[in-house]
């Protein structure tokens, strides 16, 4: 990602982390939207997988400048959804369920170039997740997020 794009993403995400864990439900409530079947790999307690959730966007998003500092997290983090039962198809269904979330939360705000800074920010960190996780190069288990 380039300097402006990384700084896009860390600007509106401010924004996000604001709100907290109201976004956090929002991501949730639209995930199960696209893929109720994903419910049941989550534990009863949601009010704390979303604080989980918002606590590793922000890990993410603040070290997008400083990859080197996320990738072991994030790889140990990709290798544990497998006991979850996570896929490689779910990285689709994660991404389009965070645009959808943005796009409510930013509304006519969420420009196409904001939009486009965020696909590639969620495209880098499922590479790094789905070759971590299933030992393959992204490009064979890779789908669009749209």
């Amino acid at each position: 990602m380039d300097a402006r794009k990384i700084r896009l993403v860390q600007q509106s995400f401010e924004k996000v982390a604001a709100i907290g864990v109201p976004a956090a439900e929002v991501f949730y409530a639209e995930l199960f939207a696209i893929d109720p079947s994903l419910q049941p790999m989550f534990s009863n307690d949601m009010g704390e997988q979303q604080k989980k959730l918002m606590s590793a966007l922000t890990l993410v998003i603040r070290s997008l400048d400083n990859p080197e500092k996320i990738i072991p997290p994030v790889q140990r983090l990709a290798v544990k959804h497998l006991d979850y039962g996570v896929l490689p198809e779910h990285y689709t269904f994660v991404g389009n369920a965070l645009l959808r979330t943005l796009s409510k939360a930013f509304g006519a705000d969420f420009t196409p170039e904001l939009r486009d800074a965020w696909i590639e920010a969620f495209r880098m960190l499922a590479k790094v997740m789905k070759e971590a996780a299933y030992g393959v190069s992204s490009a064979k288990v890779r789908r669009s997020v749209a």
